[in-house]
């Protein structure tokens, strides 16, 4: 269990990376970059902040290395901001949630059209795990558009 030292120092280290991030750092890597949480060794010398990028995988990467290659600006802003006898070193790491939030509802809407005898026209945005299901593979047809309230036109939705 983190003590109330540890929280309030992972607080502040996102306050402040997070506003960095927003003002301060002028690398044209770090874009569309979401501070999303700060957790912070027992010992308070490392910290690994949990990013968010918005954009695809080679953006995401390059995000990654822009703040890492950041860490010592951004570990100067905090030794200002925390008062403690070492300045934590920081690690980046992206943050799946976000992205494994969106999967799952994508998953849960094709359950609900299925169930519903609905179908729905597949995207390219899917990550492949909803690609795998039999059921999605034998009503997919890319020369035909979707058809909708297959076999129910007398029942209302």
């Amino acid at each position: 269990m983190s003590s109330r030292r540890q929280l309030k120092a992972a607080e502040a280290i996102r306050e402040v990376v997070a506003t960095a991030v927003l003002k301060d750092i002028r690398d044209p890597r770090v874009r569309d970059v979401t501070v999303i949480s700060v957790n912070v060794s027992p010992d308070m010398r490392e910290a690994k902040v949990s990013v968010s990028v918005m954009g695809d995988e080679s953006q995401k990467q390059l995000s990654i290395r822009g703040l890492q290659n950041s860490a010592g600006f951004l570990q100067s802003k905090i030794a200002n901001r925390l008062d403690t006898r070492y300045t934590p070193r920081l690690s980046f790491e992206l943050d799946k949630g976000q992205e494994n939030a969106m999967a799952v509802t994508e998953i849960l809407a094709r359950i609900r059209a299925e169930q519903s005898g609905e179908t729905l026209p597949e995207s390219d945005d899917q990550p492949a795990e909803a690609h795998d299901t039999d059921a999605g593979e034998e009503s997919r047809s890319d020369d035909t558009p979707p058809q909708n309230n297959q076999d129910n036109s007398g029942q209302s939705n």
